[in-house]
């Protein structure tokens, strides 16, 4: 092939960065042309819209994923959605290859009596509102006192955090205003927290536990009761440094007592969520409490426990979302591959066609994970190289011209440049307090859109 290998990423989370990155510096004596494709206006995926803005290690992921980005060998197209605005046979057309790396953004469920009552939410939906997702509402109804958080992942201590935290501390991080707004309201008193295991078995990492001893007026409870460990805790707390750390910040609050804090968070365990009850709203949650049987798996007691709260959170995992003309796996929530290579009905490879990331492997994992899939995708694309479906008309020029047929309003690398520069700005010009303001997340997709275009116009004045 005497022209550059054209190749799509569709997601322009860390996977798909992270896909573009290792294929730009892998060994070859040919020649690519990588353009990442994303569905909001501006880069960045789940570290965008899917942690909390206090989470201490997001600066650092988003510097790594903007020296990438910055280099100005991998084309940012945002604001272009698969499905509506591009279809599969308008990729095959203009590219070689195609690797989706769309993660998953949806809550899995929880198939609980009174799970669709009012007042029982998806963690997911929740993140993607504080995090000023330009798609869900600007509005939250938080007017419970009592809340419970089901989960013992880094979601769970995420929503739990900011349901808990005085808006007043998020000030310093890039929390929308809308988002300060709704939550200065809250009349929240208490949050727990709920998790089907013990205190050794937790899926939190041990830095977001911290976290949560440093939350001004908020006092951290733990139930003494929870701290009875069977045989294989001992040992997984005595073999996993990680989880020793853990359990030892658990215990430490065991010791402290209650300040006398406006707000509460308390955190259970050994509890499995049984039933949401109420009228139309929440009023409850009961749970069967549960231990480990001599095989290690979690078996209810017969005990149930009653918790009055009104409203409940559900961060028992993500899920994945299925995509037009692309084979999915309904139970696992992504899509069928081997090694990244998708696959059709018949569990064939389809040529040209690749996933990385969550779509490929399932909610799983940190973020750091997403590097190993990435490897393992372009490995095979690259090894699949001579066997690849040519693109009919593989020109650079030839995609934008029919976004801009299509009138659909793509977004650039500049563009986006120019819209965190606002942001930062907007940040810069807060002034209440004394509070430093990092940046104010620009919440529209219109208002996104039409400060990262300008950019073009400016270049062309």
């Amino acid at each position: 092939m005497s022209r550059p290998l054209r190749v799509a990423i569709i997601g322009a989370g860390p996977a798909g960065v992270y896909a573009a990155d290792i294929l730009t510096k892998a060994e070859r004596d040919f020649e690519v042309s990588i353009d990442l494709f994303e569905q909001h206006p501006a880069p960045y995926g789940l570290i965008r819209y899917g942690v909390a803005p206090d989470h201490p290690r997001i600066k650092g992921i988003v510097n790594a994923l903007h020296k990438v980005m910055d280099r100005g060998d991998i084309r940012f197209l945002g604001n272009v959605t698969y499905g509506k605005d591009l279809t599969l046979s308008d990729f095959r057309h203009f590219y070689d290859a195609i690797i989706f790396s769309t993660g998953a953004v949806k809550d899995a469920d929880l198939n609980i009596p009174g799970i669709d009552k009012q007042g029982s939410f998806g963690a997911a939906d929740f993140v993607s509102w504080y995090d000023g997702h330009p798609d869900v509402s600007r509005e939250w109804p938080l007017e419970a006192k009592e809340i419970a958080v089901i989960g013992n992942g880094n979601v769970a201590l995420d929503v739990s955090r900011v349901l808990s935290k005085h808006p007043e501390d998020m000030l310093s991080t890039e929390i929308p205003d809308n988002v300060y707004s709704e939550l200065k309201r809250s009349p929240v008193t208490d949050v727990h927290v709920f998790g089907r295991r013990g205190p050794a078995q937790v899926k939190f990492t041990p830095l977001e536990l911290r976290e949560l001893g440093h939350v001004k007026d908020v006092d951290i409870i733990v139930d003494p009761e929870d701290f009875d460990f069977d045989s294989e805790s001992m040992q997984q707390i005595s073999s996993n440094n990680q989880t020793k750390n853990m359990v030892k910040t658990l215990q430490n609050w065991l010791l402290e007592e209650p300040s006398g804090a406006s707000r509460r968070l308390h955190l259970h365990f050994w509890h499995q969520p049984k039933e949401i009850y109420g009228g139309a709203a929440v009023e409850g949650i009961k749970f069967d409490r549960t231990t480990m049987d001599a095989d290690g798996r979690v078996v209810t007691t017969g005990e149930v426990l009653d918790y009055p709260v009104q409203a409940v959170y559900r961060a028992v995992g993500y899920f994945g979302s299925a995509l037009e003309e692309i084979e999915f796996d309904h139970k696992r929530g992504v899509i069928p591959n081997e090694g990244g290579r998708v696959l059709d009905v018949h569990e064939e490879p389809v040529p040209g066609i690749y996933a990385t990331g969550w779509i490929k492997r399932g909610p799983t994992g940190l973020i750091g994970h997403t590097k190993g899939d990435a490897l393992e995708t372009i490995g095979f694309l690259l090894e699949d190289r001579l066997s690849l479906p040519p693109a009919e008309e593989p020109g650079e020029n030839a995609i934008i011209e029919l976004l801009e047929q299509r009138g659909v309003e793509y977004t650039t690398w500049d563009g986006w440049l120019k819209l965190d520069a606002h942001e930062m700005s907007l940040g810069k010009g807060y002034d209440s307090n004394g509070v430093a303001r990092e940046r104010i997340k620009v919440v529209p997709r219109e208002e996104m859109v039409t400060i990262s275009r300008d950019f073009a116009a400016d270049r062309q004045s």
